[in-house]
């Protein structure tokens, strides 16, 4: 049994258990959904899944509390599957592992998928338990966030009847959200014919790692190192100065992660290798250097490897590099009228260069949809002078805030009843799914509040233990004072 089954409130910790034993990578969702389906019907609860892979969950309400307005319950299903190089875990296959450090539940090796696990434990926590207090409850529990938002984009129209809507993936207790950024996928290609390599030359593979990567939206502002741009910076000095030639390039491997590793390999002729060590071991004590007090475990390792037989022509190479060099990642802006939010910002994510082929992919974020435009029309502007054919993809608005929200209002007066403390009303520069179901529901009323979760989207995620009785307490005592109707 697991530990954290030991762990306070039961009812949330013990569904988490459960639901850490279920694959559900974004992606490969079936045996979570029918996990989900299963949970219900044992439950006693009416539950199905929609067409877009959703799974819709109802409970009525508790007696003499049938005046009240129905709430919607919102997570999503699916998590980011990140792990670390020595980790042999499968997520299609395997049970997340799990282990209490202090006051931080983790995983081993891996992604944790508190992200949104926690929520949607919740869900089920409120579903099976028939002591609770609460008026008409709907669940809506969406498929493939963390990809596109490929759920919440194809809800139906009609399929829920709540008019308050409570969205469970917040990453910092205490913080009630009322808004969030909207965002766009921004894919880059190019295709060329490869050239065969100088068979004197020899090759090495660089490999920037031991970053802490994160979390695109709520961690872009911290000024962490992105492995593709650090790697960069060494691959086009090598081209200078010791005649290397870029052979491929792999660096991250979700949009919404910031990279921690990347590895180019290239060859050179074998008496500039010395120079190029030097060189490596020149840019890593500037990276360290540079991101003193944000990153600390920053390694530039250099191998030797077999030669390839191709490589990239020169021409093709220099654009490609002076791109990868020149686009914008990070942080763009700041809220005008928040200025310690990020408005907007760019995350170069992914590259793959190998066989011909080139693939860039980012994900661009922001709460001004003028603003989101213009990012977007500068990362098209650098890569298609590079050649580079640019697609914009699963595009979301933002999510605007309402200051005025009747909810909000009464969260805040139960949170300081219960905490005897104000709670913060914040917007995030996170894409929540808010926005989205807002567009198709354009009446409801919504909070998003959630524990305290640490580096979602890495490894290192984790959850703090003493948050989560707090985050049940509030969902609780919210679904007790849901007004009539």
């Amino acid at each position: 049994m697991s530990e954290i089954r030991n762990l306070k409130p039961e009812c949330i910790w013990r569904n988490f258990d459960e639901l850490t034993k279920v694959p559900r990578p974004s992606g490969h969702l079936e045996k979570v959904q029918k996990f989900l389906l299963e949970f219900a019907k044992r439950v006693g609860v009416e539950a199905f899944q929609d067409a877009a892979g959703n799974i819709v969950m109802r409970k009525p309400a508790t007696a003499g509390m049938e005046n009240r307005k129905t709430a919607i319950l919102q997570a999503h299903m699916d998590m980011v599957p990140q792990k670390d190089l020595k980790s042999t875990h499968n997520f299609e296959t395997d049970p997340i592992e799990t282990w209490i450090d202090g006051e931080w539940v983790r995983a081993k090796g891996t992604t944790l998928g508190a992200d949104n696990g926690m929520g949607v434990a919740a869900i089920m926590a409120i579903m099976e338990d028939n002591t609770l207090k609460h008026g008409p409850l709907e669940a809506l529990i969406t498929a493939d966030e963390e990809t596109g938002m490929f759920g919440v984009t194809g809800l139906p129209e009609g399929e829920l009847e709540g008019t308050i809507l409570l969205n469970l993936d917040t990453e910092d207790e205490g913080e009630l959200i009322i808004g969030s950024a909207g965002g766009v996928d921004i894919t880059a290609t190019l295709d060329y014919k490869e050239v065969e390599t100088d068979k004197t030359d020899i090759a090495v593979a660089v490999t920037v790692k031991g970053l802490k990567g994160g979390h695109s939206g709520l961690e872009i502002g911290l000024g962490r190192g992105n492995a593709n741009k650090m790697l960069v910076r060494i691959v086009r000095e090598a081209i200078t100065d010791d005649e290397a030639r870029l052979a491929t390039w792999h660096g991250g491997n979700m949009r919404n992660a910031i990279p921690f590793e990347a590895t180019a390999v290239l060859t050179m002729p074998k008496e500039n290798k010395e120079d190029f060590m030097a060189l490596c071991a020149d840019f890593k004590e500037d990276f360290i250097a540079e991101y003193k007090g944000i990153e600390g475990g920053i390694e530039v390792v250099v191998e030797d490897v077999e030669l390839p037989a191709t490589q990239m022509p020169q021409e093709i190479q220099d654009n490609i590099v002076d791109a990868i060099y020149a686009v914008h990642n990070g942080v763009w802006r700041y809220i005008p009228s928040i200025p310690g939010i990020v408005e907007t910002s760019s995350n170069f994510a992914i590259i793959n260069i190998e066989g011909g082929s080139v693939a860039f992919k980012f994900l661009a974020r922001s709460s001004s949809d003028s603003v989101k435009a213009e990012i977007g029309a500068s990362i098209e502007s650098c890569l298609n002078m590079a050649g580079m054919k640019v697609v914009f993809s699963g595009e979301y608005g933002g999510w605007d805030p309402n200051p005025d929200s009747e909810l909000i209002k009464e969260m805040c007066g139960i949170y300081r009843k219960l905490f005897n403390k104000e709670p913060t009303v914040q917007v995030v520069h996170a894409g929540l799914e808010c926005s989205m179901i807002l567009n198709k529901y354009p009446g409801l009323d919504i909070c998003s509040f959630g524990p305290t979760l640490r580096s979602p989207h890495t490894q290192n995620e984790r959850c703090l233990i003493p948050t989560v009785p707090m985050f049940w307490d509030l969902l609780v005592k919210t679904l007790e004072e849901i007004p009539v109707k």
